[in-house]
């Protein structure tokens, strides 16, 4: 992957992040919400979180102290 590519799918990932933070506290804060849903949105907020610090890592090159 070029580093363009990899730009633009951390742009994604972010969205699709902060997306799932927005659904999980929707679900949180009706009351109504299903504690099973509410653990799988968590679980791929989670993958997506590291997901992204795969991502960045690959763009930061490793400095040799």
């Amino acid at each position: 992957m070029n580093p363009e590519d990899i730009m633009r799918r951390l742009e994604i990932l972010r969205i699709e992040h902060r997306d799932l933070d927005s659904a999980i506290l929707a679900l949180s804060d009706s009351g109504t919400g299903d504690q099973l849903q509410l653990a799988r949105l968590k679980k791929r907020k989670l993958r997506l979180r590291d997901e992204i610090a795969a991502l960045e890592d690959t763009l930061i090159p490793d400095i040799i102290a």
